[in-house]
């Protein structure tokens, strides 16, 4: 299971109803400077490339500033 944290995406604010939660997430998404797709594929790798005798269960990947 691989569980990222915020991720710089195509998806928009305009998705969400209020704009409270908008202002919030444009907010967030400026502190925790979200981590690309591309950061997300090269943790992926790593997981990939073990040896087989090694197995990876989960992943949590996220920002450093990103507490939850």
């Amino acid at each position: 299971m691989i569980s990222p944290g915020a991720i710089a995406t195509e998806l928009s604010e305009e998705q969400f109803k209020y704009e409270a939660t908008r202002k919030n997430l444009r907010e967030f998404m400026k502190m925790a400077n979200p981590q690309g797709k591309r950061n997300l594929a090269k943790s992926d790798r790593l997981r990939i490339e073990q040896p087989v005798q090694v197995e990876v269960d989960e992943m949590v990947i996220r920002p450093t500033v990103q507490d939850f």
